[in-house]
Order: structure tokens, then C-alpha cells, then sequence
């Protein structure tokens, strides 16, 4: 007996019908991917546990020096719009 009930016989049986209609082609792009998305989940998962061990401060200290630069970014713009509606209005 195997798996619940299903015997070797039957998921090679399977395993062959999968085969004929995907080729082994499709099969090996789908576990490569599959196996990616695993490796992606486990490394969110890992990363997340670091983050709430103490990590997440860095992480924060980060994020405001991103927020400074844009708030830089945006003041620039500001300026040439100012300008820009000064030429205009003149």
C-alpha cells in the first residue's frame, strides 16, 4: 500500500499521463519553478523571523533615509514649478 490508499503502480500510472501531455520539458520548467517560489517563500519567512529578532530597526533607519531623499527629490520639483509658473505669469 502507499500513499492513502494509492499504490506505486498507480502513480507511476500518473506520472507517465503527465508526461505524454506536458512533456518533460514543461514538467522541468514547472518544478524550477515551483522549487523557486519555495526557496522565495522560506527566505520571506527567514527574513521576517530576523526582522522581529531586532533587525527591524535597521530596516526603519533605512526607510528614513529614503524618505529624506525623497523629500529632497520632491522639494526640486517644487522649485521648477515655482519657476516655471513665474516665467509664465510674467
Amino acid at each position: 500500500m502507499g500513499f492513502g490508499g494509492i499504490s506505486i503502480w498507480q502513480l507511476l500510472i500518473v506520472l507517465a499521463i503527465l508526461l505524454l501531455l506536458f512533456g518533460t520539458k514543461k514538467l522541468r520548467n514547472i518544478g524550477g519553478d515551483l522549487g523557486g517560489a519555495v526557496k522565495g517563500f522560506k527566505k520571506a519567512m527567514s527574513d521576517d523571523s530576523d526582522d522581529k529578532a531586532g533587525n527591524g530597526t535597521k530596516q526603519l533607519e533605512k526607510e528614513k533615509g529614503e524618505d529624506a531623499q525623497f523629500s529632497e527629490q520632491s522639494d526640486a520639483v517644487k522649485k521648477d514649478t515655482v519657476s516655471d509658473d513665474k516665467k509664465s505669469g510674467q
